[in-house]
């Protein structure tokens, strides 16, 4: 189940992007495309645990 909501993530953010991700191989994507989908991931998935935690953070 986790795996199908960050792979719905990693769809939506690679689409918002404009990078060109497809279901299964990607090895043609440069690893700045890649990087920036992986980056974007981690700080939506940071926004919304600190949402959850209340906001706190540092």
């Amino acid at each position: 189940m986790k795996n199908q909501a960050l792979d719905a993530m990693k769809q939506e953010v690679a689409s918002e992007l404009g990078v060109p991700l497809k279901q299964g191989y990607n090895g043609d994507i440069t690893a700045k495309q890649a990087g920036s989908v992986g980056g974007e991931m981690v700080k939506r998935m940071i926004a919304a645990q600190e949402a959850q935690m209340g906001g706190q953070s540092k």
